[in-house]
């Protein structure tokens, strides 16, 4: 089986600044892969090549044993961004109308079907915000907005959901409730990225990880992460893993 994302070699700048360089790395489908850095350490930029939203300067990247660059299932897709917990969005749309736009590339110019209907309620239910179907989006928390844009990517039928810290600004109880979606999710078989800032929920979560800071120090099972020097390499004293109890 073909991995989910496969990057070899890859380098990217902006204008003479390297964010990016010469990392190589492969997340196979189900896998889930915490990404990590300290701040402006390329994590961002890294994510977004390997969904082509920025095309490296050099070196490769397939997504799902094609390159990104002329990728064009983006419904496998699910991208949540680190703005998305504090931006509702200024259209006045409902979470049901939100999480229903993901059917809409299996639609074409078709009309929904009631199967479809079916599969955005069962998303709906399957990250628990039912109750919420007729509220409007701008009108929900942070931890609800981030259950209503994954359950948007699971109608469209993700295979991998990618999560560029979806918890800024979420409290405590809802970030745990959200980290146990997830482990969920994976557990049913969609692959994850995610970058969290908080590197403890990162080991605590995640199967596999990435330290990146420009360069990659550390791809490997987490369990070697720890008992690594690529935590203090890339972070230099600032960085420390402290567990948490969910």
């Amino acid at each position: 089986m073909t991995p989910a994302v496969d990057i070899r070699d890859v380098s990217f700048a902006y204008g003479d600044a390297p964010v990016v360089k010469d990392v190589t790395l492969t997340v196979e489908r189900g896998e889930f892969l915490g990404l990590i850095g300290p701040n402006g350490s390329g994590k961002t930029t890294l994510l977004h090549l390997m969904l082509g939203l920025l095309e490296p300067d050099s070196g490769s990247i397939d997504l799902f044993g094609e390159p990104v660059s002329s990728f064009e299932a983006g419904s496998r897709i699910g991208y949540v961004s680190q703005q998305s917990t504090n931006r509702g969005g200024s259209m006045p749309v409902t979470v049901r109308e939100s999480v229903t736009m993901g059917r809409f590339a299996h639609a074409g110019h078709a009309r929904l079907t009631d199967e479809d209907t079916t599969i955005v309620e069962s998303a709906l239910e399957t990250v628990g915000i039912t109750d919420l179907g007729d509220r409007l989006l701008n009108e929900l928390s942070g931890g609800q907005r981030q259950r209503a844009y994954i359950a948007r990517a699971l109608a469209s039928e993700a295979d991998l959901l990618a999560l560029d810290e979806p918890t800024v600004g979420v409290d405590a109880e809802s970030r745990d409730s959200f980290y146990r979606l997830l482990d969920s999710l994976n557990d049913d078989g969609i692959t994850i990225i995610l970058i969290e800032h908080d590197i403890g929920v990162v080991t605590d979560r995640a199967s596999r990880i990435a330290c990146i800071n420009t360069e990659l120090f550390h791809h490997g099972d987490t369990e070697s992460f720890v008992e690594s020097d690529a935590l203090a390499e890339a972070y230099g004293a600032t960085g420390q893993v402290v567990h948490h109890d969910h």
